[in-house]
C-alpha cells in the first residue's frame, strides 16, 4: 500500500478512501472475468451483491437485458429531485497482455481494455458512501449499463423503459482517460465525443483476366479512386471551423493467391466522425453523390450503406458547470480544465444525453508504459477509485443538498486540495 500520488479532499473522498482496499479487490475481480455486452452475467452478480451489501433502498436487474439499477433515497426527498450516475460494465473482444498481473483476464480474448471494471467499482463505491450517509434531499438512480462497446446498451436500457421507470431530471457518467494526470478532471459545455457512422461500400464491376484489363471494368481502381475522393469531402465541403474525420478503413476484395485475376467485386468499410447533425448529413450527401459518380466514370457502380451508430455526446451547459463546480470541490479549481478539448471517438452514453440533461466528464487516471485506452497492456489505475466514487458522491449530495447545508458540503472548502489522510491509500 502506498500513499496516494494526487490531491484530493472533501468529505465523501475522506469516506469513502477508508474502504479503498476493498473497492480494489472489486475492480480486480472484475478486471480478471471480463464479459462482453449483454454477456454481463457475473458483473450483474457481483454489482447487484455488492448494492445489496451496501444497502441501497432497491435493486432492479434485467434492464437493457443485462442492465442492474440502484435506488437510494436521500435523508429527505422534499425536493422531488432525482439524479442518475452511470457507468459502463462490459469489456472488449480483445486479447490481454499483462500476463504479470495476479488480476490479468482469466477469459482468452476478452479484457477490460478500457476501464469499464473502474467505472462499474467507482458507482458502487458511491452507492456505499451515499446509503451509509443519505446527506442529500432527493433520490440517487445509480444505472450500470452493459453493451457500451458498439451494442448500444445505453439505448437498449432506454427502450426498455429506464427513464420511464426512474425519471431522472438529470443523468452524469464519466470515462477514465490516461492522457490526463491522476486527480484532475475534464469537461466542457458542448460536444465531448462525436457521433460514429459506419459506412459500407459495395462496388460492382466486371472481372476478368488481369492481362486483358480492358476486357474488365476493375473494381479495385474504382475503389482506389473512392478512397482518394473521399477525403476531399472534409477539405472542400466542410467549413474548417467545423470538425469531421472519413476514414475508410478496411478493403475487400479477390483472392490473394490469384494475382492475375482482376475480381468482379470490392468492398470499402470506414467510419465518419462528426459532432452536429448538420455536418453529418453533409458527409453522408457528399459521400454517396461522391460514390456513386465516381464508379459511373468507370462503367461501375457502387452502392453505399450509411449507417448512423451512435450519435454526438453533448453536455448541457447548465450540467456541465455544476458538474466543473463539484470536481473542483474535491480537486481544486487548478485541476479540472473546464474547455476540454473533444474527442474524435464516440460513446453510447449520447442516446442518455439525447433524452435527458446532464453531462460527461473525463477523469484523469495516468498512462502505464504507453498503454491507452483499447490497448492490450492497458489496465485501469486503482489509485482513482476513491476520486471517481466522491465525483459521483458529489453529482447528487450538492445536486440534491440538504436545506441545512447548501449546495455543498460545508467542510469540502476546508479540505480542498489537501492531502487525503492516512486511511487514504491505494494498492498498486
Amino acid at each position: 500500500m502506498s500513499e496516494l500520488r494526487y490531491q484530493a479532499g472533501g468529505r465523501a473522498f475522506a469516506h469513502i478512501a477508508r474502504f479503498h482496499p476493498e473497492l480494489t479487490a472489486l475492480r480486480r475481480d472484475l478486471h480478471a472475468h471480463p464479459e462482453l455486452g449483454f454477456e454481463e452475467v457475473y458483473t450483474a452478480a457481483r454489482v447487484k451483491e455488492s448494492l445489496r451489501a451496501c444497502g441501497v433502498d432497491e435493486i432492479h436487474t434485467g434492464i437493457g437485458k443485462t442492465g442492474v439499477v440502484g435506488v437510494i433515497r436521500g435523508r429527505t426527498t422534499a425536493s422531488g429531485r432525482v439524479i442518475g450516475l452511470r457507468a459502463d460494465m462490459d469489456a472488449l473482444p480483445m486479447k490481454e497482455d499483462n500476463a504479470g498481473l495476479p488480476w490479468c483476464s482469466a477469459r482468452p480474448g476478452l479484457m477490460h481494455g478500457c476501464g469499464h471494471d473502474g467505472h462499474t467499482t467507482m458507482l458502487v463505491g458511491a452507492a456505499r458512501y451515499l446509503a451509509e450517509t443519505r446527506r442529500f434531499d432527493g433520490t440517487a438512480v445509480l444505472i450500470f449499463q452493459p453493451g457500451e462497446e458498439g451494442f448500444a446498451g445505453a439505448r437498449v436500457m432506454i427502450e426498455d423503459g429506464l427513464f420511464e421507470r426512474f425519471p431522472v431530471d438529470a443523468v452524469y457518467a464519466m470515462h477514465n482517460w490516461p492522457a490526463m494526470p491522476a486527480g484532475t478532471v475534464g469537461i466542457n459545455r458542448g460536444a465531448m465525443m462525436a457521433a460514429a457512422d459506419r459506412v459500407t461500400i459495395d462496388i460492382a464491376g466486371k472481372g476478368g483476366h488481369g492481362a486483358h484489363a480492358y476486357q474488365t471494368v476493375d473494381p479495385v481502381l474504382v475503389a482506389a479512386h473512392i478512397i482518394t475522393a473521399a477525403q476531399s469531402i472534409v477539405s472542400r465541403n466542410v467549413r474548417p471551423i467545423d470538425a469531421a474525420v472519413i476514414s475508410l478503413c478496411a478493403m475487400e476484395a479477390g483472392d490473394l493467391d490469384a494475382f492475375s485475376v482482376i475480381p468482379g467485386s470490392a468492398r470499402l468499410v470506414g467510419t465518419v466522425r462528426t459532432f452536429n447533425v448538420r455536418v453529418q448529413n453533409l458527409v453522408e450527401q457528399r459521400l454517396r453523390d461522391l460514390c456513386a459518380s465516381v464508379a459511373a466514370a468507370f462503367g461501375a457502380t457502387a452502392e453505399l450503406k450509411y449507417e448512423r451508430i451512435y450519435p454526438a455526446t453533448i453536455n448541457t451547459a447548465p450540467e456541465a458547470m455544476f458538474a466543473g463546480d463539484v470536481a473542483a470541490s474535491i480537486v481544486g479549481p487548478h485541476n479540472v480544465d473546464r474547455q476540454l478539448e473533444p474527442s474524435m471517438g464516440a460513446e453510447d452514453f449520447s442516446f442518455m444525453l439525447q433524452k435527458k440533461a446532464g453531462a460527461y466528464l473525463r477523469i484523469g487516471q495516468d498512462v502505464r508504459e504507453g498503454a491507452y485506452l483499447h490497448n492490450a497492456r492497458y489496465d485501469f489505475n486503482d489509485e482513482i477509485l476513491p476520486l471517481g466514487a466522491a465525483l459521483h458522491a458529489g453529482l447528487v449530495e450538492q445536486g440534491m443538498p440538504l436545506a441545512d447545508e447548501g449546495s455543498q458540503p460545508p467542510d469540502a472548502a476546508a479540505t480542498r486540495g489537501r492531502q487525503p489522510e492516512p486511511a487514504a491509500t491505494a494498492a498498486t
